[in-house]
C-alpha cells in the first residue's frame, strides 16, 4: 500500500471528514457536567457546581473557523453562556462576544472581592434580560451593593443563591421591583423573612427553595409558611432553618390568635429540611402532604422536652422514606442521628442534628425522640453508636444513666449488628448489664453481632451480656476492631 501522504497530516485531517451533525455530537459530549458523579444530593448540590466549567467551548471555537461558525451557531443546543466572575474584565466580554446568556459567579471562599470586581459585577446585572444564573456570596457591604442592582425584572433567571458569610450577622433584604418568573432554583442564606418577598410570590416554577438561617422567627410563621407554598406546586427541595430559637410563647400566641385551616400537597417534593424549635415543625406538618418524600432533615435547637407527635405521622404518611442502618453520634455540643435508605447508601433518608452540650443530655434528648419515633425505624438492621471525644469534659457530662440508654436502645428492636466506638463502652457495658447485674434479656433481641472499638483494655466490658445470652440460646458475636 502506497501513503499519498505522511501519516500524521492523514491524522490532522480525519476529524474534518465528519459532517456538521457528528460535529455537534461530540461538542455535546464534550460539554462537562457541572456536578461530579458523587456529588448526589448535598451542599455543593444547592450551589450549583462548578460553575468554571460553562467556559468549556472557549478554546473550541478557536480551533478553526468551521468550528467557530458552528458552534456560535448551534448557541442554544450546546448551552453556551458566559461567566462572570472574579478578574472577568466584563465590559470588554460582552462587548466582542455573541449575545450569549450571563452567569454571575463570585462564591470562592478564599477569595475577596475588589472594588474593580465589585464594579464588573454590577455592569454585569444591568443586562437583567440576559442574566441565567447568579451566585453571590461576599461580605454584607458589598452585597448590599450589588442587591441594589437588582431592584429589576430578571426575565431568564432561572437559578439564584446569595449567602452573606455566616460571621455577619447582619440581615439582607430583596429589593421590592426584583423579579424573576422563571426562577427554578432558589437559595437564600441569612435573609430578613425573605418568604414574603414578591421575588417569591412571583415564581410558581420554582423547584428549589432554602431559605437557611433566617431571622427574626417571631415575625415568620408556618401559616405564611403553608401560605406560599399553595403556590408552589412544582417543589421538590424545600429547606427552611431560622438563625435563632425565638420564643415558643410568641409562636403559641400567634397560632392561638390565627389558627392554621389551609392544606397544601407538595407532589413532587423529594427533600424537606427544617431547623428550629420544634413547636414551630409540629404546626407546620399537620398541614402538609407530601407523598413522594424521600429525605428528612430536621435541626433541633437546645431545649428541655421534645415533644413530635406529628412529625411522626409526617413520616408514617411519607411512604419512600425508609431505613435500613442507622449511627448516633455524639459531637462536642450536637448530636447527629443518620438514617441510610440501604447498606452502600451515600445520602441519608433521615437527619436529625439537636444542639445540645453534655453527653448525659444528649442521650437523654435522642432517647425522648425515639420514644416517639422509634416505629419508624423497626426496619434498622445495623446501628453505630459514634464519640468524638471532647478536649476539656463538662462536669458531669459523663454521668449517663444506665436506664436512658436502655431506653434509646430498646427502639430498636430488629437491630442485628450494634457498632460502638470507643468513649462510649463504658456506658454500654453498664447499660447492658441491667441494673441488678442481669443482663437485659428483652434488649436488642435479635442482636447477632456487637462489633466494638478500644485503645485500651475493654476486652472483658460485654463478657456478662455476652455470656447471658448464649445462656439464653441467643448466641452473639463480640468482634474488636
Amino acid at each position: 500500500m502506497i501513503l499519498t501522504q505522511p501519516l500524521d497530516n492523514r491524522r490532522s485531517t480525519l476529524i474534518h471528514v465528519l459532517n456538521d451533525d457528528c460535529l455537534l455530537r461530540i461538542f455535546s459530549l464534550y460539554r462537562p457536567a457541572l456536578l461530579d458523579e458523587d456529588e448526589v444530593v448535598d451542599v455543593r448540590i444547592l450551589q450549583g457546581g462548578e460553575w468554571g466549567r460553562e467556559r468549556w467551548w472557549c478554546k473550541l471555537v478557536h480551533i478553526c473557523r468551521r468550528w467557530r461558525y458552528l458552534i456560535l451557531q448551534s448557541a442554544t443546543h450546546l448551552g453556551l453562556c458566559l461567566v462572570c466572575t472574579y478578574g472577568t474584565p466584563v465590559a470588554d466580554m460582552l462587548a466582542h462576544s455573541p449575545r450569549l446568556p450571563l452567569v454571575i459567579d463570585t462564591v470562592d471562599n478564599f477569595r475577596d472581592i475588589s472594588a474593580e470586581d465589585e464594579e464588573r459585577i454590577t455592569f454585569a446585572l444591568q443586562h437583567s434580560d440576559r442574566v441565567r444564573r447568579i451566585r453571590l456570596r461576599m461580605p454584607v457591604p458589598n452585597l448590599q451593593k450589588l442587591i441594589l442592582a437588582m431592584d429589576k425584572e430578571f426575565p431568564m433567571l432561572e437559578y439564584l443563591y446569595i449567602a452573606p458569610p455566616t460571621k455577619h450577622n447582619t440581615t439582607v433584604t430583596l429589593p421590592q421591583a426584583f423579579r424573576a418568573q422563571q426562577l427554578r432554583q432558589l437559595i437564600l442564606i441569612n435573609f430578613a423573612t425573605p418568604i414574603g418577598s414578591p421575588l417569591i410570590a412571583t415564581a410558581p416554577d420554582l423547584v428549589t427553595l432554602t431559605l437557611d438561617y433566617i431571622h427574626p422567627p417571631a415575625h415568620f410563621s408556618p401559616h405564611e409558611l403553608i401560605a406560599q407554598l399553595s403556590f408552589m406546586p412544582r417543589l421538590e427541595t424545600l429547606g427552611v432553618t431560622f438563625h435563632s430559637p425565638g420564643q415558643d410563647s410568641a409562636l403559641e400566641t400567634q397560632l392561638s390568635e390565627t389558627p392554621i385551616t389551609q392544606h397544601v400537597t407538595l407532589p413532587h417534593l423529594r427533600w424537606f429540611a427544617f431547623g428550629g424549635k420544634n413547636v414551630f415543625l409540629e404546626a407546620l406538618l399537620p398541614h402538609i402532604t407530601t407523598p413522594l418524600l424521600k429525605r428528612l432533615q430536621v435541626i433541633f435547637f437546645n431545649q428541655l422536652l421534645f415533644s413530635v407527635p406529628c412529625l411522626l405521622q409526617f413520616m408514617r404518611s411519607a411512604e419512600h422514606l425508609r431505613f435500613s442502618s442507622l449511627s448516633i453520634s455524639f459531637l462536642g455540643a450536637v448530636v447527629v442521628v443518620r438514617a441510610f435508605p440501604h447498606e452502600g447508601a451515600k445520602v441519608d433518608a433521615f437527619y436529625m442534628h439537636v444542639n445540645c452540650q453534655h453527653l448525659d443530655w444528649q442521650v437523654e434528648c435522642v432517647a425522648q425522640i425515639f420514644d416517639t419515633l422509634g416505629s419508624e425505624f423497626s426496619s434498622v438492621g445495623r446501628l453505630s453508636l459514634q464519640f468524638e471525644e471532647r478536649e476539656s469534659p463538662l462536669e458531669g457530662d459523663n454521668d449517663v444513666d444506665p436506664t436512658e440508654w436502655r431506653m434509646l436502645l430498646g427502639t430498636f428492636s430488629n437491630v442485628e449488628t450494634l457498632l460502638v466506638e470507643d468513649g462510649l463502652i463504658n456506658d454500654l457495658s453498664l447499660a447492658l448489664r441491667g441494673d441488678g447485674g442481669e443482663p437485659p434479656l428483652d434488649l436488642l433481641p435479635q442482636l447477632k453481632e456487637l462489633i466494638y472499638s478500644a485503645r485500651g483494655d475493654a476486652d472483658d466490658a460485654f463478657t456478662s451480656f455476652i455470656r447471658a445470652r448464649q445462656d439464653a440460646g441467643h448466641s452473639v458475636s463480640l468482634v474488636r476492631r
